[in-house]
């Protein structure tokens, strides 16, 4: 049987479009210009905030009393489960120093970024889980300043949850900032803050699009975009679960694509069928949410076997991938381009989203074929070194002489020189010759191309 499309999805995801970028980078330039006035003015017309935007002890201090003892519990054995993750991937990095040859040592040092930005989206949600993901991961990668920021709402300010979870992890200043601004100030060094070397969080697409923009002035995770969910699913899966997790996922966006693939036409048939009615269910605006992703972005494929199944998940790369069939360990074997994958009916993505301890921060549109999720080495910079003694620097500095002068690079080859005539002066050594490469060559040409007066 060939792979076969029960449902497919009216609409596909964009990276950006124009309108988003030109809005962007109005709003950049803006704030380029302006600084720090211009954004609390854009914090007070689109975040209805008039508030301070550095948030001090008060508003920490209100944010624990107005929480109850078992909320904050809960945000405690989040960020036990989340750090202590963190901390497992932080372990299994090393560093190293390696005698190569003799007198030619080199290896590699971990060494965390200096100063990191958190961005905590705001809107339909408290993502306080959020919190813990980004700013959690970067303390326990061992950043030296990290800078939250998350949009108030309105008159209310930031949801207690929020603040309570960024006091929890560590967090050295918090900005009442959502959207472009708060991109922009965290990237600038604005409020007193550091300039951050990375920006990391999800948010909406002008986020997105700011942090695109500014990518290369500074450091990114993800390009992210609407949240994905792909379910795999054999005949032995439950239809009311399987139904009940895309739906779930769903509600993250009306633009939020959710994926079945599954072997049994009995199986993905009754989801279709369920779904309509578990999305009713649903109090708004989640909804209305679900309601749009489902009829525009979902997509129900049926397939005849694990690896067809294998193939057309891995063509998707989906922000989240989850198993419901049988021999999951063949499916972690198997699959390859994911975010983060959920093996088993007691797994469902909504563990990993709030509390169980992989990061949720993860790649979308495809990034998965390349990229992982927000991990501490996101943070962390792997840098190289070297040192050789006189020896190795003779049996090296040839080779390197010879091919410099192979790759038409006359000065890169004299740094080789003139350290071999200094250390061996009673030596000869085959330095390569700009005569050794013929004249029609590229690297002959090249070559010629750095005699005087040519």
């Amino acid at each position: 049987m060939t792979i076969e499309y029960l449902k497919t999805a009216k609409q596909s995801a964009q990276s950006h479009d124009s309108d988003t970028t030109a809005t962007v980078q109005a709003m950049l330039s803006a704030i380029r210009a302006g600084g720090e006035e211009r954004v609390r003015e854009y914090a007070r017309t689109l975040d209805g905030w008039h508030g301070p935007i550095v948030l001090g002890p008060e508003h920490f201090a209100r944010a624990d009393q107005a929480l109850s003892e078992g909320v904050k519990a809960d945000i405690r054995f989040a960020h036990r489960r989340v750090t202590d993750f963190a901390q497992r991937q932080r372990d299994a990095m090393q560093e190293f120093s390696h005698e190569f040859m003799p007198g030619l040592t080199a290896g590699q040092r971990l060494i965390p970024c200096q100063s990191a930005g958190c961005y905590i989206p705001g809107g339909r949600y408290a993502h306080a889980a959020s919190a813990i993901m980004s700013v959690g991961t970067a303390k326990v990668a061992g950043v030296g300043h990290i800078v939250a920021a998350t949009p108030a709402q309105g008159a209310n300010g930031i949801h207690p949850a929020i603040l309570y979870a960024l006091q929890l992890c560590g967090a050295d200043t918090v900005l009442a900032l959502g959207g472009v601004q708060a991109i922009a100030a965290m990237t600038m060094g604005l409020f007193g803050c550091k300039p951050a070397d990375i920006i990391v969080g999800p948010g909406n697409r002008y986020v997105a699009e700011a942090k695109r923009l500014l990518f290369g002035q500074v450091g990114i995770d993800v390009l992210a975009g609407p949240t994905e969910s792909c379910v795999i699913a054999d005949d032995s899966a439950d239809a009311d679960i399987v139904t009940a997790d895309l739906v779930g996922q769903a509600e993250h966006g009306p633009d939020s694509p959710v994926w079945l693939i599954s072997s049994s036409r009995t199986l993905a048939e009754q989801v279709m069928a369920r779904a309509p009615a578990a999305i009713a269910a649903l109090p708004e605006p989640a909804r209305s949410a679900a309601g749009a992703a489902w009829r525009d972005y979902a997509e129900v494929v049926l397939v005849s076997t694990p690896e067809e199944a294998v193939q057309v998940s891995d063509r998707y790369a989906p922000e989240h991938v989850q198993v419901m069939a049988r021999d999951l360990d063949w499916w972690l074997a198997n699959l390859s381009n994911y975010g983060s994958l959920f093996l088993g009916e007691n797994t469902t993505v909504a563990y990993g989203d709030k509390c169980s301890g992989p990061n949720h921060i993860l790649p979308t549109r495809g990034a998965a074929r390349y990229s992982g999720g927000l991990s501490v080495g996101k943070f962390i910079k792997t840098l190289t070194w070297q040192r050789l003694d006189r020896s190795a620097g003779g049996a090296v500095g040839q080779v390197a002489a010879r091919i410099s002068r192979l790759e038409g690079m006359e000065g890169h080859a004299r740094t080789g020189d003139i350290r071999l005539h200094k250390f061996f002066p009673e030596q000869t050594f085959d330095l390569g010759s700009l005569d050794d490469y013929p004249a029609d060559s590229w690297s002959g040409a090249q070559a010629a191309s750095t005699k005087p007066g040519v």
